[in-house]
């Protein structure tokens, strides 16, 4: 397996609230985690370290070789839980850090599939010669988008674009997404924070990947995203085979 990633506070803020963590174990088996804190200079911060910690921990204690497709959704989905949990639990705990949250995309590849597993408005893609965006935001747009109010294109410039409407650590309990396809060997599995999706267009996205240079896709997608403004943090992890 190939990982490239790559984070960077942006052109704009002050910090970055952005967390990513990657890793490979010995059956060719490759995860990521991705996450956007939010609530506050040092509450966005906490959350996404707090919850790729957790998730990474869980991942790495849980996984075995040879697991079925079954297993890795129960594990995805209880290191996610753990995570809201261990960051609902903090931010009750202290005032200061009263709503702090995070988005959270994760995947596990294994065997030619992707096991995906989100909540929040971070992504995943796949590019097979096409972009596709495999998650759902679960977004304050994306549910006007999904009932008829307004159309994807009106969504990219919605004032209310940013307000997720589910995340990490923001409620006592935590609705999971899970998607799972196929990886061909040319495929590029991508990762990433809004602060990409946001200042980067699916077109952008292809002419810095198509070229199959796997090593420098998180690098040049991030630069893109700042030479396109850079307003927000952003993450990127790119995987291949």
């Amino acid at each position: 397996m190939k990982i490239v990633a790559k984070t960077d506070k942006g052109i704009v803020r002050a910090s970055n609230q952005d967390a990513y963590a990657v890793g490979e174990f010995p059956d060719e088996v490759a995860w990521a985690i991705v996450c956007d804190g939010m609530g506050g200079h040092a509450g966005g911060n906490i959350a996404s370290a707090l919850a790729v910690k957790v998730i990474s921990d869980k991942i790495n204690a849980s996984y075995r070789e040879n697991m079925r497709d079954s297993s890795i959704r129960n594990m995805l989905d209880s290191a996610l839980t753990a995570a809201n949990m261990e960051v609902y639990d903090m931010a009750e705990a202290d005032p200061e850090l009263r709503g702090m949250g995070t988005t959270v995309v994760c995947a596990i590849v294994k065997n030619g599939y992707a096991f995906i597993a989100h909540a929040g408005d971070s992504r995943a893609y796949i590019y097979d010669g096409e972009l596709r965006q495999i998650t759902t935001d679960h977004s304050y747009v994306q549910t006007l988008v999904d009932i008829g109010k307004i159309t994807k294109e009106e969504a990219e410039h919605h004032p209310n674009k940013n307000k997720i409407t589910r995340a990490i650590g923001a409620e006592k309990m935590i609705d999971i997404d899970f998607d799972e396809i196929e990886l061909n060997d040319e495929d590029v599995l991508i990762l990433c924070t809004d602060g990409l999706s946001n200042y980067v267009s699916s077109d952008e996205m292809i002419s810095e990947v198509q070229d199959g240079k796997y090593y420098a896709f998180a690098d040049r997608l991030v630069k893109k995203a700042n030479y396109n403004g850079g307003g927000d943090n952003v993450t990127v992890v790119a995987i291949s085979k």
